[in-house]
C-alpha cells in the first residue's frame, strides 16, 4: 500500500500540477498528523464536516470514512477536478468551488440538519479572515479544528491580558474555549513551508464569558486599542476617537480602576467589556 508521500507525488504527476504559492498550498504528507487532526475533531456518522481548502484530499479521505457528510470548499479549480475524480464513489462527499469568504455557510449548515464541525489545513495567508468569518457569522457549529501557522495559533489561543494577546485573541476567547493539539514541523509538507505549523481546536461556547451591552462596541474598542498597541490604551482610544478626549478616558479608567498607563494587551476581556458598557452608558445619558 503506497504511503502518503508516494500517493501525493503520484497525484501531482498524474495531473501535471504543482503547489500554487499564491493560494498558500502546502500538501500534508504526515499520516500521524492527519490521524491526530481527525481524532481531536471527534467525528461521528452524525456529523457534517466542512473542510476548507482540501487541496489534494489527503485529509478529506480520512474525514469521509468517519463523518456522515463532508462538504469541501475549494477555490482552485485544478484541485476541484482531482477531488471529484478521487471521491466520486463516496455518497457523503460534496464540493463547492468557491472562495470560502463568499460562501453562505449558515445556509449550508441549516440545510444539512447535522451537528457541524469545521476541519481544515488553512492557507497561512488568509487564516485570520477565515477564523473571523467563522466566529462572527455565529454559525451553528460545535468546533473548529484547524492547522495554521504556529505564530498565529499562539496568538489565537493566548489568554487575554497576556503579552502574546492581539485583537483576535479576545474574539476567539469570547466565542470559544481553545486547545493546542499538536505542533507540526515543516518537514510534514511538500513543498516545505518556511514556518512551523500548529493544530488547534476551538470549541464554541454555549454562553459567552462576559456580559456586554454591545458586542460591536466592545470589539470596536479592542480593534482600536490594538491598532496602536505601542501606545498606552488611553492614548490609543483618544487618537482612535473611541472617547471624546483624554480627560474623559482618564475618568473612565479611574472609575473602572484600570491603570492609566495600561496598554491594550494588559486588559482582560472583562475589563474591555466594562469599558464598552461604561462608554455606552455615558453616551446614553449625555
Amino acid at each position: 500500500m503506497p504511503n502518503i508521500l508516494e500517493e501525493t507525488n503520484f497525484i501531482l504527476k498524474k495531473y501535471n500540477i504543482r503547489a500554487n504559492k499564491s493560494l498558500g498550498q502546502n500538501f500534508l504528507i504526515n499520516q500521524d498528523v492527519i490521524d491526530k487532526i481527525v481524532d481531536s475533531a471527534n467525528i461521528s456518522k452524525e456529523d457534517l464536516i466542512i473542510e476548507i481548502g482540501p487541496g489534494l484530499g489527503t485529509l478529506t479521505k480520512e474525514l469521509l470514512e468517519r463523518a456522515g457528510k463532508v462538504i469541501c470548499i475549494e477555490l482552485d479549480t485544478k484541485m476541484v477536478k482531482i477531488l471529484k475524480d478521487r471521491f466520486s464513489l463516496y455518497k457523503n462527499f460534496e464540493i463547492i468551488n468557491e472562495d470560502v469568504l463568499k460562501v453562505d455557510l449558515n445556509e449550508i449548515i441549516q440545510n444539512e440538519h447535522k451537528t457541524c464541525k469545521i476541519v481544515a489545513n488553512l492557507p497561512y495567508y488568509i487564516t485570520t479572515p477565515i477564523i473571523m468569518k467563522l466566529l462572527e457569522s455565529k454559525l451553528d457549529i460545535e468546533s473548529i479544528t484547524v492547522m495554521i501557522q504556529k505564530e498565529v495559533a499562539e496568538r489565537l489561543i493566548a489568554t487575554p491580558g497576556q503579552k502574546l494577546a492581539g485583537a483576535i485573541t479576545y474574539t476567539v476567547y469570547y466565542y470559544c474555549e481553545s486547545e493546542k493539539i499538536l505542533e507540526v514541523p515543516n518537514s510534514s509538507f511538500i513543498p516545505e513551508p518556511e514556518v512551523t505549523s500548529e493544530v488547534i481546536k476551538l470549541k464554541i461556547r454555549k454562553t459567552t464569558p462576559v456580559n456586554v451591552t454591545s458586542e460591536k462596541e466592545m470589539f470596536s474598542i479592542i480593534k482600536t486599542a490594538f491598532m496602536q498597541r505601542r501606545k498606552t490604551l488611553i492614548n490609543a482610544l483618544t487618537n482612535g476617537n473611541a472617547v471624546k478626549n483624554k480627560q474623559e478616558a482618564l475618568q473612565i479608567f479611574e472609575d473602572l480602576k484600570i491603570d492609566a498607563n495600561a496598554r491594550a494587551e494588559e486588559l482582560t476581556l472583562n475589563q474591555f467589556a466594562d469599558l464598552a458598557n461604561l462608554l455606552q452608558t455615558n453616551r446614553k445619558y449625555k
